[in-house]
């Protein structure tokens, strides 16, 4: 991860308030409220009905593709359209995060970590579940779970492979981009600024990603999945890297899903019982391989691309 080498007057702190601040207001009222319009149509009754219907959205069938759309154009406008205009405020350029495509080597290693840390992380997926807190803030959380469980079965609970496209979209592509272009393109670039620490910039935005979820009961193994997503993006310096990272994590959770409600595979993936554990060991370790090969070839990438610059300045040096 590498930043501006250009001084930068705005406090990195004052950055990330910024940040998050518009990020919450476009993901969670602008973009959904453009979405409300644009879902109109799609809708069989008048704009009063289905404002109704927003408020038990999942007693009502006809509310799911008004919900995706809703919800893909919060993460359009929020997570992606505000902070790519937040980047060009703070005189950050979108191609200094972009600027690489991601060799098939190193496609093929995240696509295996990403599998591998999957089954690991089912292990604190299993363990978080059971935490106890104190009762009215058990009470709270278990609540909010519960909420944003239901919303989540109704919306992944698909009627159509039309469906599966869709939530394809809303669920893996759109939250793979939005979200990293925040948490690690920003938020954890302008900590690494502030503090100079790499791993506790990592580790921070990978907490406030998880918490933003607002899920305590997967808040560890989501922060997990964070930190995974910032040490790749760190060792690798290129934004792509984690993008895809968090787009094979969705993007396979939905499909197993839906494979799973066709009977075409018994392997719930939504079950918060941990793998067996050979399984998990084995693809803890396997995870840590995976990683120190990822690091090594990026190291070996860089350091072959100095060499080439080096060579090529001492080239223009020649008369």
């Amino acid at each position: 991860m590498e930043l501006k080498t250009q001084a930068r007057q705005t406090h990195p702190a004052v950055v990330i308030l910024i940040t998050l601040v518009a990020v919450l207001m476009g993901f969670q009222v602008v973009g959904p409220m453009i979405g409300f319009f644009v879902a109109l149509p799609f809708y069989p009754g008048t704009l009063l009905e289905m404002t109704e219907a927003l408020k038990d959205p999942t007693s009502d069938p006809n509310m799911k593709v008004p919900l995706y759309l809703m919800q893909g154009f919060g993460t359009l406008f929020g997570l992606i359209l505000v902070p790519m205009f937040l980047l060009t405020r703070f005189h950050e350029s979108l191609t200094d995060l972009f600027r690489k495509a991601i060799p098939v080597q190193a496609a093929l290693l995240i696509g295996l970590i990403v599998m591998v840390f999957m089954i690991t992380n089912s292990f604190f997926i299993e363990w978080n579940k059971d935490i106890h807190l104190p009762s009215g803030i058990e009470e709270w959380a278990k609540s909010t779970e519960e909420q944003l469980g239901e919303l989540t079965e109704y919306l992944t609970s698909f009627d159509s492979q039309a469906q599966v496209f869709l939530a394809l979209i809303v669920i893996a592509v759109l939250p793979a981009i939005g979200e990293e272009l925040v948490f690690r393109g920003i938020i954890q670039r302008e900590f690494f600024r502030a503090s100079n620490n790499i791993h506790l910039a990592i580790w921070t935005s990978a907490a406030i990603f998880s918490a933003i979820h607002l899920q305590f009961y997967g808040f560890v193994p989501r922060m997990l999945l964070g930190a995974l997503f910032g040490y790749v993006y760190y060792w690798s310096g290129n934004l792509w890297i984690p993008v895809l990272a968090h787009f094979i994590n969705n993007g396979f959770t939905v499909i197993a899903m839906y494979l799973y409600q066709q009977g075409s595979v018994k392997m719930d993936i939504e079950s918060s019982e941990a793998a067996p554990w050979p399984a998990v060991a084995g693809c803890g370790v396997a995870t840590v391989l995976l990683l120190y090969i990822f690091k090594k070839m990026y190291e070996k990438h860089k350091a072959t691309e100095l060499l080439n610059n080096t060579n090529e300045d001492h080239t223009t040096l020649v008369p």
